[in-house]
């Protein structure tokens, strides 16, 4: 009874101990990542039911970030190894970034409770599992890949590829909605019959089951409360109606005083689409209400002078930075990067 009482004490103390470091960030953003500066006045144009807190244009990105480490993963997986993705690195760029966001947000007015909430939440668990990858990568993982050889087993290739469509699959669509069964049972399937093949069917089919089973669970709790919207409206000058009416992802309202309102498209999409109107002389005066909001680019530049943040990307030999901007210097700051050595990688719209 002692026994199993002192044992019982020592898992309690590692469970506190665990909880407590997962939260320490969420601490240290509140304390020490306070907002700065003051929100400038504006008379939105747009009618309040389509307005969108504009805060929101610099806290999407931190999902982004997770979207962006999954993509850096899988081209580390195009030619390497679990074990040589940067799992602490993934990790301490989301909590950066959100820090610096929560100290720029100060200009834009408060965060809502719930957009913080969330930003915590998906932070706590891409923490939680990029430090489980990273434990089982780095010590059974990598044990198993030295076993192999140099030559990859048919299931690297396979995880690899696995892992790039699920990052093209984040561009747009939730992440609770990929089929990782379908992804267990592609392994379970698979011809290679080495102990590496082995490795990855037990170790990524457990990791895929897993995530399967919470994906049901976000994927009933937003069915209570309902997704985000998948559009918004903007104000828009430069183009006539019959020029907005031809892309795709546009539906015009009507004119305004100050320009056309349009309904568009959101998430990556929303990127491509004001990219081309950008390119075709469509100037953007308000999106949601907001008059400022946040693009970043990639360039092979570590610093840029009007980032509010910038990171290395992994597996790439570039830099993203995040910018914010003007609504109405939105179209001229995409134009400017046509054809140089910056690319326009996401608008964070709210």
């Amino acid at each position: 009874m002692r026994f199993l009482w002192r044992w019982l004490k020592r898992l309690t103390v590692l469970v506190v101990v665990v909880v407590l470091g997962l939260l320490s960030p969420v601490a240290y953003a509140e304390l020490m990542c306070r907002p700065k500066g003051e929100p400038e006045a504006y008379q939105a144009l747009l009618d309040p039911a389509h307005y969108r807190s504009e805060t929101r244009t610099l806290l999407t990105y931190p999902e982004w970030h997770i979207v962006h480490a999954y993509e850096d993963y899988a081209r580390v997986l195009e030619t390497g190894d679990p074990h040589e993705y940067q799992f602490i690195k993934g990790v301490s760029g989301f909590w950066d970034s959100v820090c610096a966001l929560s100290k720029n947000s100060g200009q834009l007015g408060p965060v809502d409770g719930a957009t913080k909430q969330m930003v915590y939440v998906i932070g706590v668990s891409f923490t939680a599992e990029l430090l489980a990858k990273a434990v089982y990568e780095e010590t059974v993982g990598r044990l198993f890949a030295a076993l192999r050889g140099p030559d990859r087993a048919q299931s690297d290739d396979l995880s690899a590829q696995q892992a790039k469509d699920y990052a093209e699959f984040l561009q747009q669509v939730p992440w609770y909605k990929w089929d990782f069964r379908a992804d267990a049972q592609a392994l379970a399937d698979a011809e290679g019959q080495s102990p590496r093949d082995h490795e990855r069917r037990i170790a990524l089919g457990a990791e895929y089951r897993a995530k399967a089973a919470y994906a049901e669970v976000i994927a009933a709790a937003v069915s209570e409360v309902g997704a985000d919207a998948l559009t918004l409206r903007m104000i828009v000058s430069g183009a006539t109606v019959e020029a907005l009416s031809s892309f795709d992802g546009v539906t015009v309202i009507g004119k305004t005083n100050s320009g056309i309102e349009v309904e568009t498209v959101r998430y990556r999409a929303l990127t491509q689409l004001m990219q081309e109107m950008a390119n075709t002389g469509v100037e953007f005066v308000e999106i949601a209400g907001n008059d400022l909001i946040m693009f970043t680019i990639v360039s092979e530049n570590a610093e840029h002078p009007r980032a509010i943040y910038s990171d290395a990307r992994q597996g790439f030999a570039d830099h993203r930075h995040l910018i914010l901007t003007e609504v109405t210097n939105l179209a001229s700051d995409i134009r400017a990067l046509d054809g140089g050595t910056e690319r326009l990688e996401h608008i964070h719209d709210y």
